[in-house]
């Protein structure tokens, strides 16, 4: 067990305190896949993509009053070990250990390497805002040109349903955020949970149409240098049993992960907004 420095009083944050046992001659496979899969090199990403959500949070909620705690706290709950080691169970746990080499054996194929090096490359890359500025004015031409890549893209974003998932996940996200203030004592007598549903779901509308941007941005990224063979082959596996299961384990595993952060993140908020010890 592995201690934060973030108080638990919200039990959604002691997910992060105890992590399960992980190895085991049936999850080989899976854990075999998620390494494939770029997903330790994912996370990694993500805690950078994280520090820097903290610091707007500082800026647009705290008013820059965080200090060097807030910021000790956002890295506590944007540890890379203690992210990895969650998806990693939670992945494990969300698919067989026959879709699990199913996918594995298109991973380990030079078409599947390509995709995850382009994919994590192109993650990392749009860290830059530059980048990803630059990506979302090429995905909303190609967008307005109807390119064969574009229809693709298009083709591949329904096949996983990327939209969809990604904006359950995104209103989920937000709902543990202000559940998270809410056991902070921050919201305490101005929102009851109802409230706080329903001001969720009004975000709906532009949650959709930034999380459209950004898989369209990223996408086109990612899969710019990617050959029209193998853009069919990730299209064909993602319409497969193996394709539909990891799909389905990946968003199993991250919603747990991004519901636990942005709770932590939530109580974190309205200990520093009350003036308590964070």
């Amino acid at each position: 067990m592995r201690q934060s420095r973030f108080s638990v009083r919200s039990a959604a944050v002691m997910a992060f305190l105890v992590v399960p046992a992980f190895a085991s001659a049936q999850s080989e496979a899976a854990y075999d896949l998620f390494i494939a899969t770029g997903q330790p090199e994912i996370i990694q990403i993500m805690r950078e993509e994280g520090l820097d959500y903290g610091e707007m949070i500082n800026s647009d909620l705290l008013g820059d009053t965080g200090g060097a705690k807030w910021r000790a706290l956002v890295s506590d709950i944007y540890d890379a070990e203690l992210m990895t080691s969650a998806v990693q169970a939670a992945f494990v746990r969300s698919i067989s250990e026959e879709d699990a080499a199913a996918a594995l054996g298109f991973f380990n194929s030079d078409a599947g390497k390509t995709i995850i090096g382009l994919e994590v490359s192109a993650r990392r890359a749009m860290l830059d805002d530059a980048v990803e500025a630059a990506a979302n004015d090429a995905a909303a031409i190609a967008a307005a040109d109807q390119t064969d890549r574009q229809k693709a893209i298009e083709t591949f974003v329904v096949a996983n349903d990327l939209i969809e998932t990604n904006v359950v996940g995104a209103m989920n996200s937000n709902y543990a955020f202000y559940l998270g203030m809410m056991d902070g004592g921050a919201l305490q007598g101005e929102l009851t949970e109802d409230q706080i549903l329903s001001d969720v779901w009004s975000q709906e509308a532009d949650i959709r149409q930034t999380t459209g941007e950004w898989v369209y941005s990223f996408l086109t990224l990612a899969y710019q240098p990617l050959s029209d063979a193998d853009m069919a082959a990730y299209i064909a596996f993602s319409e497969t049993p193996a394709g539909r299961a990891l799909n389905n384990a990946y968003f199993a595993a991250y919603d747990d992960l991004f519901n636990n952060i942005s709770r932590a993140l939530g109580y974190g908020a309205a200990q520093a907004m009350t003036g308590s010890d964070l």
